[in-house]
């Protein structure tokens, strides 16, 4: 059958006004039009799909299954229509947004929560990376968009500041550190750290500034948790590197010292990080404006 969805909708037009002429009239039809094409639907099916009687139309038992089944695919044809519309609106499929590991912990959680909790359709996966990683990603476009620090280098991308992300050094009470209002990182490497797990975005940052200042970091023990590696401080396992708000979220609990670090690299901004603003999905952009940027003038 050549079936198109203008003959579904006419055919069911008629059958639920029970009247060819009510029917052609709620299709937006002329009369002479509608019953042309009535009688190639049922050339085309080979049988008789109407029963016609002075009074209107009756559905024959072949006329009543392909009313039933054009229902159904007009009903799924509207489904399929709004889906789209979601896609399209950024309210459906798939979000991958990097950030590193600040963005994840601090910044993130209580911005993206009331965002996705609108759109219950929309998935988002967070790919935690360091800062030049998602800069190299975004800039080959393997990336829409993430959060970085502005630490890094970022040439032919877009840098929007969000947030506030110093590093900090904290020091057990008793630790020669502790009398110190402000460091440079080069001038600890020799004290024992307490490090984050291997893999850790964040800590592999932190190990390549030691790398670059000449000297390997010296980790007595590695936590998955920046509570665990508090903790550790505050016993006087060894010092370590931290972002300023979680420093100041453990203090209390585990009594460490918190030293400022003079270094350019520990004074850094959370950014956005995208290339063009036309380019990206509209869930990527309607995060990023929730997040706090401001779409760059056409």
């Amino acid at each position: 059958m050549r079936l198109d969805l203008a003959d579904l909708r006419l055919f069911l037009c008629v059958v639920d006004a029970g009247s060819i002429t009510a029917g052609a009239a709620r299709a937006n039809l002329a009369l002479a039009s509608a019953s042309e094409r009535l009688r190639a639907i049922e050339t085309d099916a080979g049988v008789e799909l109407l029963q016609r009687h002075p009074r209107g139309v009756t559905p024959t038992e072949a006329g009543d299954a392909l009313a039933h089944h054009a229902r159904l695919i007009l009903q799924q044809r509207s489904r399929l229509r709004d889906e789209l519309q979601d896609f399209a609106q950024g309210a459906r499929g798939t979000l991958h947004l990097y950030a590193n590991t600040a963005a994840l912990t601090d910044f993130l959680p209580p911005r993206l929560a009331p965002w996705l909790a609108e759109r219950p359709k929309l998935r988002v996966e967070l790919k935690e990376r360091t800062s030049i990683e998602i800069v190299r990603a975004v800039s080959a476009g393997l990336a829409e968009a993430g959060i970085v620090s502005d630490a890094v280098a970022a040439d032919g991308l877009h840098l929007q500041p969000v947030a506030r992300d110093h590093l900090v050094l904290i020091a057990p009470p008793k630790h020669r550190l502790a009398r110190h209002t402000s460091v440079a990182f080069a001038d600890v490497l020799g004290e024992a750290f307490i490090a984050l797990a291997d893999g850790n975005a964040l800590q592999e940052h932190i190990n390549l500034q030691a790398q670059d200042a000449g000297r390997a970091l010296a980790a007595r023990v590695h936590m998955k948790t920046f509570e665990g590696l508090c903790a550790m401080v505050g016993h006087g396992v060894g010092i370590a590197v931290v972002p300023q708000a979680q420093a100041r979220r453990f203090r209390r609990a585990h009594g460490y010292q918190v030293v400022a670090l003079r270094d350019d690299w520990a004074r850094r901004h959370l950014c956005l990080c995208f290339a063009q603003w036309k380019s990206l999905s509209p869930a990527m952009r309607s995060l990023l404006l929730h997040l706090g940027a401001v779409a760059p003038p056409h």
